[in-house]
């Protein structure tokens, strides 16, 4: 998708709304109309869209969280935004937050993000897949099952989020299986798993 520099759009906005003006005042308005327009468009499309595609592109090879939430924040006023930008925005706002361990913080966000219309099943696996690795990391497996479960429920087309679907499925699976069997004492709490009859053999002594 093409898009405009931030930095050249604050200057392409400056220079047709004032010079634009200046026309209107020494030459008339029609000569001056299509530079007014012209960064009016500019204008309200920085309003609407914010810099939610320009934080993106920084933010492509994953790494560049700072650079990615100084662009982000450069968005004039969020509540103003185009509400499925405005989803991105908490969307990216909530993985910034995680990449730098904020991770309340990134929950917060992303449940602002879920609570908008974000433009298909794809994105809004994309938020529960975030919100389930936050409920993994506190260990609150009855919540990851429950995202899972709310994918699941959607038309999921990237296979990327598909295998990482399963892969959430497993572990969840495999802290139900540890559950069951600390319950039934084959398990010492982060332990290894006990022999039959609970005793472990002693070296013999030398």
């Amino acid at each position: 998708m093409f898009t405009i520099n931030i930095y050249l759009r604050f200057a392409l906005i400056g220079v047709l709304l004032v010079g634009g003006t200046l026309m209107a005042i020494f030459l008339g308005f029609w000569y001056a109309f299509p530079f007014l327009l012209t960064g009016l468009i500019l204008l309200v499309g920085y309003v609407l869209l914010g810099t939610v595609q320009s934080a993106a592109m920084i933010m492509q090879d994953g790494t560049n969280f700072l650079g990615a939430e100084k662009r982000l924040n450069m968005t004039l006023n969020p509540k103003w935004l185009y509400v499925t930008n405005r989803a991105y925005y908490f969307l990216m706002k909530g993985t910034i937050a995680q990449g730098l361990n904020n991770i309340e913080e990134a929950e917060q966000w992303l449940q602002k993000a879920q609570s908008l219309k974000l433009p298909s099943d794809n994105e809004k696996a994309a938020v529960q897949l975030q919100l389930a690795g936050i409920a993994a990391q506190r260990q609150r497996w009855n919540l990851v099952k429950m995202y899972v479960k709310n994918i699941k429920e959607l038309n999921v087309t990237e296979q990327a989020l598909k295998d990482q679907v399963k892969q959430f499925e497993m572990a969840a699976g495999q802290q139900g299986q540890m559950k069951a069997a600390q319950r039934m004492g084959m398990m010492p709490k982060g332990g290894m798993p006990m022999k039959p009859g609970g005793k472990r053999r002693r070296p013999k002594m030398r």
